[in-house]
């Protein structure tokens, strides 16, 4: 009793609260300028498709679960609306439940007003909560970004004891904006013009200078005016002794042994606080010393020796520095799919049908990067991940397909097994349940719960109080019940919907 009174509590909440839905086989009619959709498929853990950002005011919603958008097991879903985590925008009331199988084919629409801030939305049906997500709305229309960036600039350089700086000064400038980013950053030197800054300005003339500044953001807004000034004066007549330092940093992907796969990537690096750097070199392998200016690329396999040095503009070389490392080849990408196998048990009889049920067991090896999933198919039903052997106990003809994907994404061949159940001749069901129509979890179908033959009624063969291992298993099951039954006449494709829409709505396995 309290599960029923949970699931109808559930069917309640599972309603559009108050909002206009257009049915989808008319045009829809856009009732706002801006247009956000939803989809979803077969998945239970993920909306197929779902916006990330709009703007705010008066919105129009798509929501859509359907076969068009790849809902090929008849699974409703819910798009709803939170509106009490703490954090989040609680001013718009959604709840809206769409099936393949519902009046609209899947597919309503809605109108709501969004405000500036964060929505949080997700599946509300019982077993599926994990599908959730964000929509981050901004100001839209005049409420655009009018805040200038904000640009500041740093003066670096050999300076002596009165601050003036030696023979050269470094000029970085660096502009930030926290609303639509920074667009351009412009300098001059000496009020003489502006032109686009792309990277550290270097001043060197003798005398007094000033470097100015601006920037201007994506939305047009430009920064006033900044400045810095100093003073650049001959550097002392001291002479410069002191060799650069110079360093080498390695990179690239690794094996456990520390080793480079295919491709190692030396940089080099040196600095002098004298007269400057003026060359760098090195030598790789044994060969003379070339000048160094991009990192250096190496791919052969084996081991390696990479000198190097650096001489300052005094004349200055340092010492020889010395790197090893070793290169091996990369493994061979994996271009094989798994081997993938089924099993089908239970108790058979003389013709090899198998009695009462039917029970098939998929398994997958791959010897290079591995399984990363096994997917089945029961008859005409989509293809669903294999987590657990697939019970079969509908009477009937059956055929399970079968296929693995390792996890270089290669996708074993679909094969098949087919197999027969047949009930055991005997009166299978001796406290069969007589109700005059099919009820699902307290849900009256409305359909004739009729004997299929062999002492049995539909919601015997529904069988809803088995342990299924999930809500979607309990509704695969009751496809297959009811696709049984339509071959052999007992119902109709109308009737069989019916019962797999009341299986759905059920909280049955969750």
């Amino acid at each position: 009793m309290t599960r029923r009174l949970t699931a109808a509590l559930a069917a309640l909440l599972l309603t559009v609260i108050p909002l206009a839905v257009a049915p989808a086989s008319a045009a829809p009619r856009v009732a706002a300028d801006q247009v956000l959709t939803w989809t979803a498929d077969d998945s239970i853990t993920r909306y197929k498709s779902a916006p990330t950002t709009a703007v705010a005011g008066a919105t129009t919603i798509i929501w859509e679960n359907s076969a068009a958008t790849g809902n090929t097991t008849g699974m409703p879903h819910t798009l709803t609306f939170d509106t009490s985590t703490e954090g989040y925008n609680h001013d718009v009331t959604l709840n809206i439940l769409a099936s393949p199988f519902d009046a609209n084919d899947g597919r309503h629409q809605a109108t709501v007003t969004l405000t500036p801030g964060r929505y949080r939305y997700f599946c509300s049906i019982p077993g599926h909560s994990t599908m959730v997500g964000e929509l981050v709305v901004t100001e839209g229309g005049g409420g655009g970004d009018t805040t200038a960036p904000t640009v500041t600039g740093t003066v670096a350089g050999d300076r002596d004891q009165d601050g003036n700086y030696l023979g050269a000064a470094t000029v970085t400038v660096t502009a930030t904006d926290a609303d639509s980013g920074v667009q351009t950053v412009e300098y001059q030197v000496d009020d003489t013009s502006f032109h686009p800054y792309t990277e550290p300005v270097r001043v060197t003339a003798i005398g007094d200078h000033a470097v100015q500044f601006r920037a201007t953001d994506q939305a047009g807004n430009t920064s006033a005016v900044g400045s810095v000034s100093f003073r650049i004066v001959e550097p002392g007549e001291e002479e410069d002794t002191t060799a650069p330092v110079v360093t080498a940093a390695l990179a690239g992907d690794r094996d456990g042994d520390g080793n480079y796969i295919g491709t190692a990537t030396a940089t080099l690096t040196a600095t002098d606080s004298g007269s400057g750097v003026a060359t760098i070199e090195y030598a790789l392998d044994g060969a003379a010393f070339t000048a160094y200016a991009n990192p250096i690329v190496v791919n052969a396999a084996g081991m390696h020796m990479l000198h190097y040095r650096a001489t300052d503009a005094a004349g200055n070389t340092s010492a020889e520095q010395m790197s090893h490392f070793t290169v091996v080849k990369p493994q061979a990408p994996d271009t094989t799919a798994p081997t993938v196998a089924a099993t089908v048990a239970g108790d058979r009889n003389d013709d090899g049908a198998y009695v009462g049920g039917a029970t098939v067991t998929v398994t997958a090896t791959d010897a290079e990067s591995g399984v990363a999933k096994i997917e089945y198919a029961l008859d005409t039903g989509g293809w669903t991940a294999y987590a657990a052997p697939v019970a079969v106990r509908a009477p009937g003809a059956h055929t399970v397909r079968y296929r693995a994907t390792d996890t270089a994404g290669n996708t074993s061949t679909e094969q098949s097994t087919t197999f027969t159940v047949v009930t055991d001749g005997s009166d299978r069901c001796p406290d069969s349940d007589t109700r005059a129509t099919v009820i699902i979890d307290g849900g009256d179908t409305g359909v004739a719960n009729v004997d299929t033959g062999d002492g049995c009624t539909i919601n015997d063969l529904i069988d809803e109080h088995a342990d299924y291992p999930g809500h979607a298993a309990f509704v695969r099951h009751v496809e297959a019940v009811t696709a049984a039954l339509v071959t052999g006449g007992t119902l109709d494709r109308r009737q069989q919907g019916a019962i797999v829409r009341a299986a759905a709505r059920s909280d049955v396995g969750a």
